[in-house]
């Protein structure tokens, strides 16, 4: 696959690599996201890309000394009896500036603690004539490394970089797709790069699925608990908690209520897993999120959420090797999957971009009661809701992952419930149709996923 995206990121890389001095680069974020891809594209032959793995201190020193060997002739004739030493060793040996990359860092950290220290000593010598990049999958270790006001490595890093995932445009780029496949397969695999790789082994969706994701030996079957494990503990609770929220518990009293226990129990898990991009919470547009107990926990991840609505309800038969109740459940609540997924791409379309001349802000749900035109309570949801920068306009969006549409309705309606919006007065009103294809009556006011990739970038 193309490498594609991460331009930003590289050149970052590139200068902070090209300065005169030495200098520390850090590179972090979770699992599949390309971050050794990304670091061996700026490598040079002369540098020195070096893996961690879990096994004991001496052993490591041992594989990077033989790595070492690699640029430096016979540099793994000597047994290195800690780390400062063979950091030592390679820049007596350092000739001209080059490279260390040091890949999952955390692994090393976790067997030595005082490796953080020793590098510590040596950056603050400032006698290194080589630089250092580290790249870590432990979220949570990295930020404690090198984001911790009391870490001894805090604010020694040049250049801080957390990766996340690639945008909806470059999957299109990336598996050449059109622009209503690229939705529904970004609303599958997310942005993540390796999930990229292993659909474009496949000739279909479909088939990649099967095969990756919906059979008890596919390459993808136990992902989620693979990505937990470089920073949660307690497994059991938090795929509880992705498996009810997945199963449609957003609200935190439906989530506890599932769990057995208070919502108080919750708070720390619901924060660690939003924290590390799996949850978000959702409050309604016009609320603040600090001082609002309206809100509604979402899955983040794309993948994931496809993961814990399809495949966690259906294990059993997936072990069995029984796909009719899978394929069952893909037909009857695929597309209104994507449809959810839609509804977020929105959004975050519209946050911050240009739209027939006007420049708005973050776009959010808004869910609510209000009083309607008989002065009656009537319960109300708008997909998307955004203000302006110069808070004069508001637009309004409906969403809709169906075909056969007529906009005429839609917009007509999308205006009545605008303008029962509290917040809604002396705005102009805008309203807009996000629709997978055009509608029927030619309506104009519409974006298609042709428009909404072409925002994303």
């Amino acid at each position: 696959m193309r490498f594609v995206d991460r331009n930003e990121e590289t050149a970052r890389l590139r200068e902070a690599l090209d300065k005169e001095r030495s200098t520390l680069t850090v590179v972090y974020g979770r699992r599949r996201l390309g971050k050794s891809t990304l670091v061996k594209r700026v490598l040079t032959e002369s540098d020195i890309y070096f893996l961690a793995d879990r096994s004991e201190a001496k052993h490591q020193r041992s594989v990077l000394a033989q790595v070492g060997a690699q640029t430096f002739p016979d540099f793994d004739k000597v047994a290195y009896p800690d780390w400062e030493a063979i950091f030592r060793a390679l820049n007596y040996r350092a000739e001209r500036r080059f490279t260390l990359c040091i890949d999952e860092f955390p692994y090393l950290a976790s067997q030595s603690p005082e490796l953080a220290s020793v590098l510590q000593k040596l950056l603050d010598e400032k006698s290194l004539r080589y630089n250092i990049v580290l790249c870590g999958s432990s979220q949570s270790m990295m930020y404690g490394l090198f984001l911790d006001a009391t870490a001894p490595l805090y604010g020694r890093a040049d250049v801080i970089m957390r990766l996340n995932p690639i945008r909806l445009p470059y999957i299109q780029e990336a598996l050449q797709l059109q622009a209503e496949n690229a939705v529904e397969e970004y609303a599958v695999w997310g942005g993540v790069p390796r999930y990229w790789e292993l659909r474009e082994e496949k000739n279909s969706l479909a088939e990649a699925l099967w095969q990756n994701v919906l059979s008890a030996n596919g390459t993808l079957y136990e992902e989620p608990a693979k990505l937990f494990l470089d920073d949660i503990k307690d497994l059991v609770k938090v795929s509880t908690i992705m498996s009810y929220i997945g199963g449609g518990a957003n609200r935190l009293s439906e989530i506890a209520g599932r769990c057995g226990e208070p919502s108080t129990n919750l708070s720390r898990p619901l924060k660690k897993l939003i924290d590390l991009g799996f949850l978000l919470r959702e409050v309604p547009f016009g609320n603040d999120e600090s001082n609002t107990k309206k809100s509604l926990y979402k899955i983040a991840d794309p993948f994931m959420a496809f993961y814990y609505q399809f495949v966690v309800p259906n294990r059993s038969f997936i072990e069995l090797g029984r796909l009719k109740p899978v394929e069952e459940a893909l037909s009857k609540h695929f597309s209104e999957y994507v449809s959810r997924q839609w509804e977020s791409l929105c959004r975050n379309a519209v946050t911050g971009n240009e739209l027939d001349g006007v420049l708005y802000g973050q776009a959010r749900r808004w869910w609510g009661s209000v009083l309607n035109e008989c002065g009656k309570p009537e319960q109300m949801e708008i997909d998307v809701v955004a203000e302006s920068l110069d808070r004069k306009t508001l637009l309004v969006g409906e969403c809709k992952w169906t075909t056969g549409e007529n906009g005429k309705p839609l917009e007509a309606e999308l205006l009545r419930k605008a303008s029962l919006l509290p917040f809604a007065k002396g705005h102009s009103v805008k309203a807009k149709l996000f629709l997978r294809q055009n509608p029927l009556d030619g309506f104009e006011d519409t974006l298609l996923p042709a428009d909404v990739l072409r925002l994303s970038r």
